[in-house]
């Protein structure tokens, strides 16, 4: 790992970590406003749990813990307006980034994270929280910067490995994050900070910790990270059998026009959108399955989404880095698709074991939990790899020198729409399955996932093969 990657590492490392941190607090952070803003039923929470009681009402009417449910189903949109502003944002970003350099669009999108988490412990209304969601929803420009920087710093045939850094930061961030914020939603908020006489959020520590970390990693980027867009990259591997084996990628773009590289990132976006779509709406009905059908704590919960989480950073550092130069990026997109459908069809006969059978209902859900962890290692990562070698890499390759690019080819702003699609889809997803799941069940939901699955697998084949290299 060279010296920029480490750097861009360990920045994202503090980032998730902060971003996951609140996640697991939605629920219990929305019926603390509940309590507090009950008397006003005018108030922003009073009206939205309105709203979201009269759409749940439309497709589900639970014979108890309706006021749950709608609880979770707003922490649900929550998610989903935060990646709405992700979609809408993350092209400007990376446009930014060609024109201003990646360094100077990073720290400015870290001072805006900054303010979102000092709203937050301040944050006594409903209205209030939701402001500092939207700060942070227009600023998060991390991860697609991060990938762009590492793409600036990879030659086409690391490139893969470079940005398997990015899947190998969330896996961890998502199985350390989300506990310690809950073990700082039950502890008091330092004295020194206690002093200062101020009204704070109830669960002020988790969010202290979360602005120490924001502020850490923006000095810390300040300090070491030097500006990579238009740098040539150091070519470092001298592996005779890799760099065979990554001859296919290298492939990929060189014998492309710039016409059929801008059509096939118009491909890869389209295939973005429609995996995380379903993906997305996959991972937040997991957790109505357990309650539903399992009757699951949050503890239980929470030990199934960190088994995910290890199982998808092992095989991210152990598997995928190693196989993609042989693999290509997508063909190994492909296969987690794959695995991703299987998962689901076994989430789709596993009721109908719950009630007669309930062991093999468990030994379906965990075997349902290791595809969904090999489809989270693999499909976004080698989805991404595949964008970034469609770009242009910035430079002369005879000269070395900062070369004139083709705008909609720049890594930025390619890998800024990239995002922008998956965004989408993470916005759409949840909401239309938690209509399906809620009118037609589990089984139904899981099933036609299934075969969107199946179809989407069967649809990359043009995109999982890669063309022969020139001679």
């Amino acid at each position: 790992m060279g010296k920029v990657e480490r750097i861009v590492f360990l920045s994202l490392v503090l980032d998730l970590f902060a971003f996951t941190i609140p996640l697991p607090l939605f629920p219990r952070i929305i019926e603390w406003y509940t309590v507090r803003e009950i008397s006003n039923p005018n108030g922003l929470l009073s009206r939205t749990l309105r709203f979201v009681s009269m759409v749940r009402g439309i497709f589900y009417k639970p014979l108890q813990n309706s006021q749950r449910w709608d609880v979770v189903f707003l922490g649900g949109l929550m998610g989903s307006a935060f990646s709405t502003l992700q979609f809408l944002v993350s092209p400007h970003i990376g446009s930014l980034s060609d024109k201003y350099g990646r360094r100077n669009i990073l720290l400015i999108s870290m001072i805006g994270n900054i303010l979102s988490a000092l709203v937050w412990i301040q944050s006594t209304t409903f209205a209030s929280y939701m402001l500092s969601r939207v700060i942070g929803g227009l600023s998060e420009g991390n991860v697609q910067l991060a990938t762009a920087i590492l793409s600036d710093v990879s030659t086409p045939a690391d490139r893969s490995k470079a940005l398997s850094h990015v899947g190998i930061a969330f896996a961890i961030c998502f199985c350390i994050g989300p506990p310690i914020g809950a073990y700082f939603a039950s502890r008091p908020v330092p004295p020194s900070v206690g002093a200062l006489q101020m009204d704070l959020n109830v669960y002020a520590a988790p969010a202290l910790l979360t602005l120490v970390l924001l502020v850490a990693e923006t000095l810390f980027l300040t300090v070491a990270l030097p500006e990579t867009r238009n740098t040539r990259p150091d070519k470092r591997n001298n592996d005779p059998l890799e760099v065979h084996t990554n001859e296919k990628s290298k492939a990929t773009s060189a014998v492309r026009s710039v016409q059929e590289r801008t059509e096939l990132l118009g491909v890869l976006r389209k295939l973005h959108f429609l995996f995380l779509g379903i993906f997305s709406g996959v991972e937040f009905t997991l957790t109505f399955l357990t309650f539903d059908l399992f009757d699951w704590n949050n503890k239980q919960n929470g030990a199934l989404i960190g088994s995910i989480g290890i199982i998808s950073a092992l095989l991210q550092g152990g598997y995928v880095r190693r196989a993609i130069s042989r693999v290509g990026e997508g063909r190994m997109a492909q296969r987690g698709v794959s695995s991703c459908a299987l998962g689901l069809v076994f989430l789709a006969i596993l009721p109908h074991f719950v009630s007669t059978q309930p062991k093999i209902a468990v030994g379906l859900l965990r075997a349902a939990a290791v595809c969904l962890a090999f489809t989270s290692a693999t499909v976004v990562s080698s989805l991404t790899a595949h964008a970034s070698l469609q770009c242009d890499e910035g430079f002369d390759k005879d000269t070395g020198k900062p070369a004139a690019e083709h705008p909609e080819l720049g890594k930025g702003k390619a890998l800024g729409e990239f995002r922008s699609s998956g965004q989408l889809g993470r916005a759409i997803g949840p909401l239309l399955a938690c209509a399906s799941y809620w009118t037609f069940g589990p089984s139904v939901t899981y099933a036609v996932s299934a075969i969107a699955m199946l179809t989407l697998s069967a649809s990359m084949k043009t995109v999982a093969v890669l063309p022969e290299k020139s001679s």
